[in-house]
């Protein structure tokens, strides 16, 4: 995987669970980002799931339209990885020069991948000296299997276009989330379909990276179990009335309370466990993206089980949009934070 050098014109692919997303920038993190060509495109749940070759040959047609669809030209693309394929540790090794660091790490790397690495593909960013001791040094280690890496890699080459990058989609989220310079950390949190992505940014840099089970579809299957409604109206009703207790006599809120109780119960570890490792570090924001940005009363509700400052996150924060683009992007928009942060890896 190719997760820090500048890779020339390139757009960013982002396959979801029921949606397809494109974005290619122009400009840079120095000068400001500029948005060229997008597309967001729905896609059937079960055509990622399907591992026959018709299907391999569907996901390639789907992915190849949605690039006609933006107008994009280039053939480069930098994929997200999805966080269940990928397993991603920050790990501490003693203070050398960078070029002897780089040497020695290569042949510890080993030691951080959780398979044979003739099984998997790695790679590891060197974050700098740790907050806590400067005689030790921070490294990002990722990894995803070979077996995973290689069948994606040969849809998408099957259909022409080339492959330059491979990055977990929490890193390239965080990198359109966060808000650079802040002197506490944010806990940034992308509540997905079917799971959750968290990333801890303190003083620029991903500190911690975990993605727990349970996403927006546990939510529509227990309000449609518990008001005996179909899931398409459970999922309808959720975005709509959200956490609002005065709505369906409370019954949507107790539903979902008896479950976000355990979700807010696993943000609370994640800053309890960040504040133990970071001495004098603190968690000052919540950043929420995904259905987490959807959901009405979602933010006072984790801002009150977290005792944390809540937010909703915005991926487009850099990007320059003219008002065509914000108009068609406008009940969307929440939904590329993955896109462009895979968009906005430096050329600089």
């Amino acid at each position: 995987m190719n997760l820090i050098h500048g890779v020339g014109e390139f757009f960013s692919l982002d396959i979801g669970t029921n949606s397809m997303r494109i974005v290619q920038l122009s400009g840079g993190s120095q000068h400001g980002w500029a948005l060229q060509h997008f597309a967001y495109v729905p896609i059937d749940a079960r055509l990622t799931q399907d591992s026959s070759e018709a299907g391999k040959k569907r996901l390639g047609e789907a992915i190849l339209g949605a690039v006609s669809q933006a107008g994009i030209k280039t053939k480069n693309v930098a994929l997200g990885l999805p966080a269940s394929k990928t397993f991603t540790s920050i790990v501490e090794t003693d203070t050398l020069p960078e070029k002897e660091l780089r040497k020695s790490f290569k042949y510890e790397m080993d030691k951080y991948v959780p398979m044979p690495m003739s099984d998997a593909k790695a790679d590891y960013i060197l974050l700098g000296l740790s907050p806590n001791n400067p005689a030790k040094t921070e490294i990002l280690v990722s990894s995803v299997s070979k077996e995973y890496s290689e069948s994606i890699m040969e849809i998408i080459e099957s259909t022409g276009l080339n492959i330059i990058a491979m990055e977990p989609e929490p890193l390239a989220m965080a990198r359109s989330l966060a808000i650079p310079g802040s002197m506490d950390a944010s806990m940034i949190v992308d509540f997905g379909e079917k799971s959750t992505d968290i990333v801890i940014v303190y003083k620029d840099q991903p500190r911690l990276v975990r993605s727990i089970p349970g996403g927006f579809q546990v939510l529509v299957r227990a309000v449609a179990s518990g008001l005996n409604i179909r899931e398409d109206q459970a999922r309808q009703s959720i975005l709509k009335f959200g956490l609002n207790q005065n709505q369906f006599q409370g019954q949507i809120f107790r539903v979902l309370n008896a479950h976000l109780e355990n979700f807010a119960s696993e943000l609370a570890k994640s800053v309890r466990f960040f504040q133990t490792k970071y001495v004098g570090g603190k968690v000052g924001g919540i950043i929420l993206s995904g259905y987490a940005s959807m959901i009405p009363l979602f933010i006072q509700y984790i801002e009150a089980k977290t005792n944390v400052s809540t937010m909703n996150g915005n991926p487009w924060q850099f990007v320059k949009l003219n008002n065509d683009q914000q108009q068609a992007l406008l009940n969307v928009a929440s939904e590329f934070a993955v896109a462009i942060g895979l968009s906005e890896r430096s050329n600089d």
